[in-house]
């Protein structure tokens, strides 16, 4: 095809604008493999990039959608051939080379990884980024040293995309999973995932955290940010370790030095954007096998690729839940 449908975010007069139009395939980025793609997700970070709420996007215009599944009908790379399965997330894609919201991609084939086993192109962007990242928390954690035994994990921002899934991951694996949240309406759904106990946010007097408080957990999957991670690494156990995904509450951290010096806790970044292979393609194989959520269907909801544009307010606001895949051209 000459053209295909894409989402194309651009700049006009300082404002960030974005639609579904028709892209020539000769504007596409340079790249070593070119996909057909039949799904992509929505993310949190799309809804920043496409709407300008969020200084995401690194170059005008640029096709949105972080994530993205296909099959490959041109390779430059000797890794891939023609008619593989492929998934492609984070790196530069959607802020600033083209991304997922397109009929076709073009992309680094060190960007690509091999649709393994056990996962469908579907299942894939029912996982994407958020997947990816709540699977490599996991990973970071145990090699640190956490294990169920140790004691209860707890995960914030709960009901949204990374925070649904670590959910479901850690209870597969035996973990007791405090699911945090703001949505006390959605309390049967955490508990559906896996979650043993559900705490409100709001139930938290964040004015007065302790340098040291009771400790509680052996393991945290932190979304938030800001005061919430505060208080969760004053209640971390002996050897406890804390994921750090995301700042949906603050980029600030303020805290004391407290808890990593008496009581041994670990704060672990977790960049899913840029880490690369082996690494990469072994989170996505235990996505495919042990950290393959069980209630994957029931948190994620089909659209159509005309139906994007309308749902970015939705995240934007803080209402989306779980996961959101879209239809661009199928399997």
């Amino acid at each position: 095809m000459s053209s295909f449908k894409a989402l194309l975010i651009e700049e006009r007069n300082g404002k960030t604008t974005s639609g579904l139009t028709q892209v020539d395939e000769s504007l596409l980025d340079i790249g070593d493999v070119t996909i057909r793609v039949a799904y992509s997700s929505v993310n949190y970070k799309d809804a920043l990039a496409a709407t300008g709420a969020g200084r995401i996007i690194r170059r005008y215009p640029c096709i949105g959608g972080i994530d993205l599944a296909g099959t490959v009908i041109a390779s430059q790379d000797n890794r891939f051939k023609i008619g593989d399965p492929v998934i492609a997330t984070s790196f530069d894609i959607g802020v600033a080379h083209h991304g997922g919201y397109a009929e076709i991609a073009r992309v680094p084939g060190d960007w690509v990884v091999p649709l393994p086993a056990g996962l469908s192109l579907f299942e894939a962007m029912a996982l994407g980024t958020a997947g990816f990242t709540a699977a490599l928390g996991i990973v970071r954690m145990e090699e640190n040293g956490l294990k169920p035994g140790k004691g209860p994990v707890i995960v914030t921002g709960a009901t949204g995309g990374v925070g649904s899934l670590a959910i479901d991951m850690l209870a597969n694996l035996g973990y007791s999973v405090t699911a945090l949240t703001g949505k006390e309406g959605e309390a049967d759904y955490l508990r559906r995932l896996g979650a043993t106990e559900i705490m409100l946010r709001s139930n938290l007097d964040l004015a007065k955290i302790k340098s040291l408080d009771r400790a509680r957990w052996a393991g945290a999957v932190d979304n938030l940010g800001g005061d919430v991670l505060a208080w969760i690494a004053s209640t971390m156990q002996q050897g406890g370790t804390i994921a750090s995904i995301g700042l949906a509450a603050s980029m600030t951290f303020n805290t004391t030095v407290a808890p990593f010096i008496l009581r041994g806790v670990s704060l672990l970044g977790i960049d899913s954007g840029y880490i690369g292979e082996p690494y990469r393609s072994g989170v996505w194989r235990r996505l495919a096998s042990d950290l393959k959520p069980r209630h994957l269907a029931e948190m994620t909801r089909r659209v159509a690729f005309d139906d994007l544009p309308a749902l970015f307010p939705e995240f934007i606001a803080g209402r989306a839940k779980g996961r959101v895949v879209v239809e661009i051209s199928g399997e």
